[in-house]
């Protein structure tokens, strides 16, 4: 009984994103509906083979095992320049010494793929199955197809030719392919902040966020044809850039390395930033919140008997006091049931949801790990349904990134980069929550 309750809920909740996206539509006369009907089906299909099909599960496994893997060979890089500060034995998990590293190896280790044209090679066979299956055009579909394993500025590269010449609907869909998935490199943190020191749980949250990528793509490019349905010819042959990164393998090692670099002291810098401005504004908000006697030469006019205890009250302790992700629990709470998470865990995975859109996906992963270790969300169901509803570069910041890093591959197509930023990231975060509705009918828990 229990389980048909997920699944009817999973199936409203895919429901009304669906209608969602279709309020958001330019043109909803042209949808096509065919192209949305094989992204429900190749949502679906995707899930339900890595979950239920055993060969096909111990393959993404196997992969999974693969990042593990590499997480453990950044440890060696990590303790030969560290030396005692690495062991988590003496001085615990050092964020910038234990999980920023793995950054800056995978990036290295995806530009050896590249250059080798072993990740070409990937993406093109992913992006001909779906393109067997939605008829869209070539580019996007590369693109959307390399976001699994590339962020959203480096896949891209993979169709730089044809990026000056794309529709507004091709470029809708180029961005919120980037927007509803998120690149190997991060995603080598977020199984370190889920799996911590365990590797089965690392093996799994890996193989549900390589789950979560896959199945965000074809969800991204539906998505996109129903904000912005494509009404010109465009070209649907698959070619992928045979511009390489670096000169010969060496240099495109150093190359990705530099870029790992700065990505990793990006998120660094974001993570201080974000961090303290939480604190910032939980310090205003408990002010707020808390008794105050308003008095002028000694006379009291009024006492403010305060919120906070309020907040705990109606919350049952789960909030403390008035803050920021109070106020994110309350305003997203609708969405968290919408993609099928327990009542009991509304308010916690509102402010999640809450954090990753207004703030970024690794300050909200970051949380969700810290929840999961200090067992103040203890619930495995909640906790995988997050994964997939989080598992994408859907926020405001994104919207800049998108326009900086597109925009100097193609520069006559900022102004539509910059007109279809909204849309975009509101089009990634549907993807994304489709997918969290998925799991939440299919996967077992």
């Amino acid at each position: 009984m229990e389980t048909l309750t997920h699944v009817l809920r999973g199936a409203f909740g895919y429901a009304a994103l669906i209608g969602i996206a279709i309020a958001l539509s330019y043109n909803r006369r042209q949808i096509p509906w065919r192209i949305v009907a094989a992204g429900v089906l190749l949502q679906f299909l995707f899930a339900a083979l890595v979950l239920y099909v055993t060969p096909i599960r111990g393959a993404v496994e196997w992969v999974g095992n693969l990042f593990v893997s590499l997480m453990g060979f950044t440890g060696e890089g990590v303790k030969f320049v560290f030396g005692s500060l690495a062991d988590t034995n003496r001085h615990g998990v050092v964020f910038a010494i234990g999980i920023l590293p793995s950054i800056i190896f995978f990036s290295a280790f995806t530009s050896l793929l590249y250059y080798l044209g072993i990740l070409q090679k990937i993406v093109y066979a992913y992006a001909w199955v779906i393109s067997k299956v939605m008829p869209l055009s070539g580019a996007e579909t590369l693109s959307a197809s390399a976001n699994i394993f590339l962020g959203q500025t480096e896949a891209p590269f993979l169709i730089k030719p044809y990026l000056p010449t794309l529709t507004r609907s091709e470029m809708l869909t180029i961005m919120i392919g980037g927007m509803a998935t998120i690149a190997g490199a991060v995603m080598i943190a977020y199984i370190a902040f889920l799996g911590g020191d365990d590797p089965k749980q690392q093996v799994m949250f890996a193989t549900h966020l390589i789950t979560a990528s896959v199945i965000n793509a074809p969800a991204g490019l539906m998505i996109s044809k129903i904000i912005l349905p494509q009404t010109e010819a465009v070209n649907r042959d698959l070619a992928v850039s045979k511009e390489k990164i670096g000169t010969n393998l060496v240099d495109a090692i150093c190359l990705g390395t530099t870029d790992g670099l700065k990505l990793a002291v990006n998120v660094g810098a974001m993570l201080i930033a974000f961090t303290a401005l939480i604190a910032m504004f939980n310090a205003l908000f408990g002010w707020i919140g808390a008794p105050h006697t308003f008095a002028v030469g000694g006379t009291t006019l009024f006492n403010y008997p305060g919120i906070n205890g309020w907040v705990e009250s109606i919350t049952d302790g789960v909030f403390k006091t008035f803050s920021l992700e109070f106020i994110f629990g309350v305003v997203y709470a609708p969405i968290a049931w919408l993609i099928g998470i327990d009542y009991g865990h509304l308010l916690q995975s509102g402010q999640l949801l809450g954090t990753r859109t207004v703030l970024n996906e690794f300050v909200s992963f970051l949380q969700l790990g810290q929840m999961k270790a200090n067992g103040t969300l203890t619930d495995p169901r909640t906790v995988i349904i997050l994964t997939y509803a989080m598992c994408g570069f859907a926020n405001i910041v994104s919207i800049g990134i998108q326009i900086g890093g597109i925009g100097s591959l193609a520069p006559n197509q900022r102004p539509t980069l910059a007109a279809l930023g909204v849309k975009a990231m509101l089009g990634g975060t549907i993807a994304c929550y489709l997918s969290a509705c998925v799991a939440s009918m299919l996967v077992p828990v």
